[in-house]
């Protein structure tokens, strides 16, 4: 993982471990989205930008607080304004 589920737990201000599950998943998904609109794995970079992390943060805190009803075109269309530097062309 990019980001740790601590520090996940202090940017969603959730101090229980109840939903620990559920944002270590949401991490995971969010890790998969940026990977996707930066067309390279995140394993790719010798030291992740700050930048790519306020993202993924971004990403699991927007599934976490809208996960009754996510509008995924919002959120693709705002993480892509915050990568559009690091971004590939392509594959």
């Amino acid at each position: 993982m990019i980001v740790t589920l601590e520090k996940t737990k202090e940017w969603l201000r959730v101090e229980s471990g109840d939903e620990d599950a559920l944002i270590e998943s949401f991490i995971t998904a969010a890790e998969d989205i940026v990977g996707g609109i930066l067309r390279f794995p995140l394993s790719e970079f010798e030291q992740v930008p700050e930048t790519v992390k306020q993202a993924i943060y971004y990403a699991v805190s927007v599934m976490y607080e809208q996960r009754e009803s996510l509008d995924i075109v919002a959120l693709m269309n705002t993480l892509r304004g915050m990568l559009f530097a690091y971004r590939k062309e392509s594959w």
